[in-house]
This record gives C-alpha cells, structure tokens and sequence, in this order.
C-alpha cells in the first residue's frame, strides 16, 4: 500500500516520504515538517491514535487516517485525537485525493482567515456576521456555522462540536446539535431534507461540503 500511494501521490507532482511504523513517522514528521499527514491506525508498533497524540503536542498538520476498521468508535476516537478526515480501506485513490484535496483546502482557509465563503447561492461573511438575502442566525447559529464553515471538508465530532459551542458539560446533549443542525439547513439549504451542504455523518458528527 505506502509503495501504490507512494506511486500515485507523486504522479500528481506530491513530493512523498514514507514511514514503516509509528515511531518512524514521528521522527520523520518533525525532520520534515510535512503539509499533509496520511496514517494507518494498524502501525506495528504502536496505535495510529497514539500517533495522532504525538503529532498533535506540536503541530497542527491536516491528518488523513487510514484503517479498516469500520467501527464509528474507532472513527471518533481518531477524530476526537484530532485527526482531519477517516477513510476507510478499501477505498479508491480518487476519494483518496478528494480527501487530500479537501483538508488542504480547509487549511489554506484557516490559515488564510478568510472571511466570506459561499454556501450554494449565499455569500456569508463571517467577519461581519452577515448572510446574502437577509437570512439572520442567532448568536449559537452563528458560532456553529462559523466551526464548520472554517473546516470544509473536514469532519467534526459531535463531541469537538458540543464543547466547543456549549461547553464540555455538554458533550452529549447531540439533541442540541440536532435542533440547531436542522434549523441551519432551514435558513441556508435549498432543499433542507436533502442537504448539499451541511451534511450529517451518522452516529459520529457533522461536515461542511463546499
């Protein structure tokens, strides 16, 4: 697999360094300093997870877990470690790259700081808090749009969502999120029961697809 995705990411004009466990990947990552950071969680010497912590003491490089293991739990436990996306094997390297393409995205936004993104017909300015049309959003509206706004692409726990709009006492009230989730798709989806946008990942969170 890192041979075949070694083959394909430099095709596409990626410069590649490959790592054959997780101690490895640590040492390579902080000599190299990578944009980008593809993981399997089934490492031989360690969990992926664990690897995820490691990364995370120092950098805040895009991370892109790999793992066929297709439990949510174990999907969450990555993300909430603080890794960008989960792609499950097998998979195509289209999705694949559809992923890397995304998070960098996501990346250059933040980095960026960029104020005004577009959601289907609507330009929303995040810095003013103003939406195209005249659509209005309270005060939690906005702070939950503006986290996945930030993040296109990226999927967010409901955990990261909760403690991050209502606080850590609240990490398991999802019926907030719920509520809120389906009144943002009132005010900004097209068609709110089939949205394009502001999309739901059963049992794990929520992502902005631009």
């Amino acid at each position: 697999m890192l041979r075949a995705l070694r083959i394909n990411l430099a095709a596409r004009h990626y410069e590649v360094e490959v790592a054959p466990d997780g101690a490895a990947a640590l040492r390579l990552a902080a000599d190299w300093r990578p944009d980008l950071v593809v993981l399997d969680l089934g490492l031989p010497d360690m969990d992926g997870v664990d690897v995820i912590h490691g990364l995370r003491g120092w950098t805040s490089v895009p991370i892109i877990v790999l793992s066929g293991r297709p439990e949510s739990a174990d999907k969450v436990d990555a993300l909430d470690a603080g890794a960008d996306d989960y792609v499950t094997k097998p998979f195509g390297i289209d999705e694949l790259l559809a992923r890397i393409r995304a998070v960098t995205r996501r990346t250059t936004v933040h980095e960026a700081g960029e104020a005004k993104i577009t959601l289907g017909d609507l330009e929303i300015d995040l810095a003013n808090k103003t939406i195209s049309s005249g659509v209005r959003l309270t005060p939690t509206e906005w702070h939950l749009l503006e986290i996945l706004l930030r993040n296109p692409g990226k999927l967010i726990t409901q955990r990261q969502l909760l403690s991050q709009v209502w606080g850590p006492m609240y990490h398991k009230e999802t019926n907030y999120l719920r509520q809120y989730m389906a009144q943002l798709r009132r005010k900004l989806e097209p068609n709110p029961g089939r949205p394009e946008h502001l999309l739901t990942e059963p049992g794990m969170g929520y992502r902005f697809q631009p």
